[in-house]
C-alpha cells in the first residue's frame, strides 16, 4: 500500500469547537513516514485544568478506526471499528486521552481484523489484539510527553509491520480511490472494479467496517467539512448542491445524522 489513499482523503475531526473554553486541548500528529501509509495521524485531547462541567466528547463519522487510552489509566485501551454515525463520549471534568488514528483499510491490514467485527463498536483492545494492549499498557504513562509516546508507539508499529508484511486486494483499494477522487458521488452500481457487486460487498465489510454506498456517504460528508462553510455560505450559496445533496432537507438530515448537530449549529 503506497500513500495514495492518504493524499486523497483528509479526515476532519472539529473537536476543539465541543469547548467553548481554551481549557481542552486536541492535537494531531504525524507518525513516522514509514507509517504514513496506514496511520493519519496520532492524536491528544486533554483537560488543561478541572472542567466545572464534564465534558461530551463528540467524534463524527470519518471512515477510519481509531486505538485511544487514557494516560493516568493505559492498561484501559480501547479499539473503535467505523461509525456509521456521530458517537458522543462522556469523559468527565479531567482527561488526558491519547489515540491512533488508522487510515480506511489499514487496521485489518495490519492486524489481520475483519473491520465488520467492530462496526459502530467501542471495543476492549485486549478482546481483539491482547498484545497490543499490553504493550500500551506497560509502555505510555502520563509521565512521558507527547514526543516519547509518538516514539514509543512509531517503534512499535514499525516493528509489527516489519514481521506482517501487510496486503490488501488492489481491487478494493483502486474502488476507494474512485469514490475518492470522485468525492464520495461515485455511481457505485457501475464501479469497474473486476469484483462482483456481492465480491466488493464483502471486501468492503472486511477493510473498511461497512458497504461501498456507506462509505461514499461519509466521502461526501467530511469532503463539506473540508470546505469549511459558514452558516451564511450553506443558506445563501446551497454549497451542499456541489457535494451531492439532492435538496436541502436531505442534507440537513445526513449532517446531524454524521455530525450529531444541525449544520447550523455546528456551524455558528
Amino acid at each position: 500500500m503506497d500513500h495514495k489513499l492518504r493524499s486523497l482523503y483528509q479526515p476532519i475531526q472539529p473537536t476543539i469547537r465541543q469547548s467553548a473554553t481554551d481549557e481542552v486541548t486536541y492535537q494531531e500528529w504525524l507518525p513516522d513516514p514509514r507509517l504514513q501509509a496506514f496511520i493519519y495521524c496520532y492524536w491528544e485531547l486533554k483537560t488543561l485544568q478541572p472542567l466545572q462541567a464534564d465534558f461530551s466528547y463528540r467524534v463524527v463519522a470519518d471512515g477510519c478506526m481509531d486505538i485511544l487510552l487514557e494516560l493516568d489509566r493505559p492498561a484501559e485501551n480501547f479499539v473503535t471499528g467505523l461509525s456509521t454515525s456521530y458517537i458522543e463520549f462522556p469523559l468527565g471534568n479531567t482527561f488526558h486521552y491519547v489515540g491512533i488514528r488508522f487510515l480506511p483499510t489499514a487496521f485489518p491490514q495490519l492486524f489481520q481484523v475483519d473491520a465488520s467485527s467492530l462496526t459502530n463498536k467501542f471495543e476492549n483492545l485486549g478482546n481483539v489484539l491482547p498484545s497490543l494492549s499490553r504493550f500500551l499498557g506497560q509502555q505510555l504513562d502520563q509521565t512521558q510527553s507527547i514526543e516519547e509516546i509518538k516514539e514509543s508507539l512509531d517503534r512499535y508499529l514499525l516493528q509489527w509491520i516489519a514481521k506482517q508484511a501487510p496486503q490488501v486486494d488492489d481491487r478494493v483499494l483502486n474502488a476507494l480511490a474512485v469514490i475518492l477522487k470522485q468525492k464520495g458521488m461515485a455511481d457505485i452500481g457501475s464501479l469497474d472494479t473486476g469484483l462482483s457487486s456481492r465480491q466488493l460487498r464483502r471486501r468492503f465489510h472486511y477493510y473498511l467496517g461497512g458497504s461501498a454506498k456507506t462509505f461514499s456517504k461519509v466521502v461526501r460528508f467530511q469532503q463539506l467539512l473540508q470546505a469549511k462553510p459558514s452558516k451564511e455560505s450553506l443558506k445563501h450559496n446551497k454549497i451542499f448542491y456541489d457535494v451531492g445533496y439532492y435538496d436541502q432537507a436531505h442534507f440537513i438530515k445526513e449532517f446531524k445524522h454524521f455530525y450529531g448537530l444541525t449544520p447550523s449549529k455546528a456551524l455558528q
